[in-house]
């Protein structure tokens, strides 16, 4: 079946289906959908309570499309169940490839429909990107040589291209050469953060390939190095200085990149980043880097976003790499970050369009959008819930909580859970269902607290930083309905009348 979604025209009639609590859902999406596109609609109901549970063989036998249906669109969660039924999906598949209709898996949410069919979900390729990231270890010889190359492996699987090694300016090193011959062995292009000469030439000698950094105290030597070297000004804001070293450096063909120090906020950060404007037009052509570290490390803010806006400043500037480091706490996914902002940033200068709708891995304190639940829906699921299983919202500052003849709603967990226990239905609310339903409301608070979008069972969204949470809800649902039946969990989990659901999903 097509993953992408259909081309709709007037002449189609777009046939949905979907479980019974997320018929309202659903319905509401297919209207917006047969508005946008004039074309004819229907929604099929088949008798499960949660679509995320239709088997494809249970499918087969409730297989009922209208005759003049030109699209089929079916429960994304279906489309994991194919690739993991092998055998069992082949009589859905003989049923799909026997009808006309053009047959596709939506989104796991069905309130994604509207945005997947008109193609506002696009999936766009981020690949690309024209920045160098190089992390720094600081005071490596502070570490092991073993425990440096573990950093240095970790860096790397976060999208640094280049490991620095950041030398201790209060004592040399004599051992240099085993932590620079160690990373290239492991695969690591390697720089080495020092003026101290005998440092240098050690590192050198045993594969490092650029210095930091070089000035009028060190430019001479830089003759006998035989690598690529950074050039920075004596001091931040004496360009001459700067003038003077490139001249040099020039003159004797010793390959280089430019870096004219990006100071923290209070002192100077604004005539540093005109600095770096006055660097490129002067130098139009010239290879440069910029030290970002100075701004996420020395500034009381989360470093994400910090960390893309200079990263685009450099896309602009064609500043070609960047040194950061993750040492403060704020700033400990830092390099993850900028492998990130080093695409979207790529992608937007290189069409000419703001970042914006390419990725939400850097949304990380609030969401890209809210998606609230209509009071229709509901209300329509806390009618249609016939179980005793909890079921939570949280929107609009509100927490709901549902269950077959309960529906409470309030902001303060507490005060939610205590009112709960006054209702004959906390009859069966044992130990395992009071910590899920602590563990679940406790998400749903955060959500509202931060204006993120809750969804009962999955984690909240931290862009990149997120971790994928198992469905317990159903899990449980599944192993106490076995006990109560004699029916093998793996079994009782794919039976359609399983009481347990999500009105989200469809």
């Amino acid at each position: 079946m097509p993953s992408s979604p259909p081309k709709l025209t007037a002449d189609s009639h777009v046939h949905f289906l979907t479980g019974r609590l997320a018929e309202t859902a659903v319905r509401e999406e297919a209207n917006r959908i047969a508005k946008q596109f004039g074309c004819r609609h229907s929604v099929g109901v088949v008798p499960i309570t949660v679509a995320a549970l239709i088997t494809p063989k249970w499918l087969a036998r409730h297989w009922e499309i209208p005759e003049s249906a030109t699209h089929v669109i079916l429960p994304g969660f279906l489309e994991d169940n194919l690739e993991a039924a092998g055998d069992l999906a082949a009589p859905l598949l003989g049923l799909i490839r026997e009808t006309s209709a053009e047959v596709c898996c939506g989104p796991k949410d069905c309130r994604d429909l509207h945005a997947w069919v008109t193609g506002r979900q696009q999936n766009v390729d981020l690949s690309a990107h024209s920045i160098e990231i190089i992390a720094e270890i600081n005071h490596a010889p502070r570490l092991s040589v073993k425990e440096v190359v573990r950093i240095a492996n970790q860096l790397r699987a976060d999208g640094a291209d280049r490991i620095d090694v950041g030398c201790d300016p209060s004592r040399r090193c004599l051992a240099i050469g085993d932590y620079v011959s160690a990373l290239v062995d492991a695969g690591h292009a390697v720089s080495i953060d020092t003026f101290d000469p005998d440092e240098t030439s050690d590192a050198i000698r045993t594969g490092a390939s650029l210095v930091l950094s070089v000035s009028s105290v060190n430019r001479d030597a830089a003759r006998d190095w035989g690598c690529e070297v950074v050039a920075i000004p004596d001091v931040p804001d004496d360009l001459a200085s700067l003038d003077q070293t490139i001249e040099s450096l020039t003159r004797h063909d010793i390959p280089f990149r430019v870096d004219p120090i990006l100071e923290p906020i209070g002192s100077g950060f604004t005539n540093s980043l005109l600095r770096s404007i006055e660097v490129r037009q002067r130098y139009p052509d010239v290879e440069m880097m910029m030290g970002i570290g100075n701004l996420t490390e020395l500034t009381d803010v989360d470093s994400a976003g910090v960390n893309f806006l200079l990263l685009g400043i450099c896309q602009e500037l064609s500043i070609h790499s960047v040194l950061t480091t993750q040492v403060i706490n704020w700033a400990r996914s830092s390099v993850r970050e900028c492998d990130i902002a080093r695409r979207l940033v790529h992608h937007a200068v290189a069409r000419g369009v703001p970042p914006k709708r390419l990725s939400d891995e850097l949304v990380m304190l609030r969401d890209t959008k809210l998606r609230p639940h209509s009071e229709a829906a509901i209300q329509s699921l806390a009618e249609g819930v016939k179980d005793n299983n909890y079921r939570l919202i949280a929107q609009e500052d509100t927490i709901h909580l549902i269950s077959a003849g309960l529906h409470l709603t309030g902001r303060d967990p507490f005060e939610l859970f205590a009112e709960l226990m006054n209702r004959p239905q906390s009859d069966n609310v044992d130990a395992a269902h009071a910590f899920y339903l602590g563990y679940e409301m406790a998400k749903a608070n955060i959500a509202l607290t931060l204006g993120k979008q809750y969804e009962q069972d999955q984690s909240l969204t931290w862009g990149h930083l997120t971790v994928p949470e198992d469905t317990h809800r159903i899990e449980r649902t599944s192993r106490h309905a076995s006990k109560r039946s004699g029916i093998p969990s793996d079994v009782q989990n794919s039976r359609p009348n399983d009481p347990d659901g999500d009105a989200s999903k469809d």
